[in-house]
């Protein structure tokens, strides 16, 4: 019998792929597992789309995470550069480094981001979620997006950093224009950004004065503690710890509710589980909405420092590496039934806070509120369904984070507690 002819290669980074890139990506992992593209911006990158070829990227120390290397291999070649790679004084943080530096920031951040203050900050987690649900329960509809899964992340990440109530919305305007416009370097963005740099160092300054029980307070501690954090350190520690929790918060819990909403045998598995004051599936609900649909669709950057070898392909010095998360985490070599949505799936190492020395220091705040968000949404509103067509939603085509614009849902009116 002769041989079937290769399939032609979906389209990558349309509108179209943007909706549902699940296609696509199984064709890479099928035909072209380390595949080189140009991305939208004019780079050119490869992509690394299996679950096994994903893990040994993501650990490997030969793949740097600062842009240097790549800008230092443009300029010799005269290849495009990396967007902001020049970025200064934000930009310069714990997803953009590397051991030694990365090393000593990470183990500031762990020592103010501990365990113990994520679960102590879990009734003010409910409380936010209860009060954006109080403000629209009784209008019997919303858009989950906007009304809910943007305003709570960053409500909840500008108390753990210590950021005064009064000041939230400056902070939820500044991030809402971040988040739009994809965090690029130009207009209202790079505004936005210099804001956010000035209040940050401003904060600083306040808080060093007058510590609080807060995780910047806790970083200048830290630091005044034998540990080196300079002031624009703090400042752009602060500064990702807010943008990165905030915006992966937002897709876990707009994608997360949608794939409920549209496996609805799924969603009443984990209605009847939280009716029962039962935890485990809820747990296991909101790591298999991170493995089946995640907030991150591609790791952040990371550089060749040396020629390497990733899935039989060899990778020049200073090109960009690429790890799709959203392709390794449905690899049928490691998931069974990867399509599928299984919230009870046990055997499941998903990749969505990353691997390494870079995953996520977030994760448990991410996890609490994603829980926390679906328990009490699907407990006072529970016969919420969509109030679209699946084809009418819009999603956000970014190159790393991938989420919906709105979330149009209905519901019986419901009571304020």
């Amino acid at each position: 019998m002769p041989d079937q002819p290769t399939p032609a290669q979906p389209p990558l980074f349309t509108w179209e792929f943007a909706a549902d890139p699940y296609p696509a990506y199984a064709w890479l992992r099928e035909h072209s597992p380390v595949h080189r593209t140009t991305l939208p911006s004019g780079v050119d990158a490869w992509l690394v789309t299996r679950y096994a070829d994903a893990r040994q990227a993501l650990a490997d120390g030969r793949l740097s995470k600062n842009p240097a290397h790549h800008s230092e291999q443009a300029h010799r070649t005269g290849r495009v550069g990396i967007p902001g790679e020049r970025s200064a004084d934000l930009m310069t943080h714990l997803l953009n480094i590397d051991p030694p530096d990365h090393t000593r920031l990470r183990r500031l951040v762990s020592k103010a981001f501990t365990p113990r203050r994520v679960a102590e900050f879990e009734p003010r987690v409910q409380q936010l979620t209860d009060r954006l649900i109080d403000s629209f329960a009784g209008r019997g509809s919303a858009d989950l997006i906007h009304e809910f899964a943007f305003p709570l992340p960053i409500h909840a990440i500008c108390d753990l950093l210590g950021v005064p109530p009064e000041d939230q919305d400056d902070f939820r305007d500044w991030a809402g224009m971040m988040i739009r416009h994809g965090g690029g370097p130009r207009g209202g963005v790079a505004r936005a950004v210099k804001k956010m740099r000035s209040y940050l160092l401003e904060l600083i300054h306040r808080k060093r004065a007058d510590l609080g029980d807060d995780l910047i307070s806790g970083l200048i501690r830290a630091s005044d503690h034998g540990e080196h954090l300079t002031e624009n350190e703090a400042a752009a520690m602060a500064f990702i710890l807010l943008f990165a929790g905030f915006e992966t918060t937002v897709n876990l819990i707009g994608n997360g509710l949608y794939a409920l909403l549209r496996h609805p045998e799924q969603r009443a598995l984990l209605q009847d589980s939280v009716a029962a004051g039962e935890t485990g599936l809820l747990a296991t609900a909101v790591e298999e909405l991170l493995r089946y649909d995640g907030p991150v669709e591609l790791a952040t950057w990371r550089f060749a420092t040396r020629p390497l070898t990733i899935g039989g392909v060899d990778i020049p010095v200073g090109d960009p590496v690429l790890v799709v998360l959203a392709a390794a985490d449905r690899d049928p070599a490691r998931f069974a039934d990867e399509n599928t949505l299984d919230i009870a799936r046990k055997d499941n190492p998903h990749l969505g806070f990353g691997h390494g020395i870079h995953y996520c220091i977030g994760a448990p705040l991410a996890r609490l509120e994603g829980q926390a968000a679906l328990a009490t949404l699907l407990t006072r509103l529970p016969d919420l369904r969509l109030a679209a067509e699946p084809e009418e939603l819009r999603w956000r085509g970014g190159l790393i984070m991938r989420g919906l614009r709105e979330l149009p849902v209905e519901f019986t009116p419901a009571k304020a507690l």
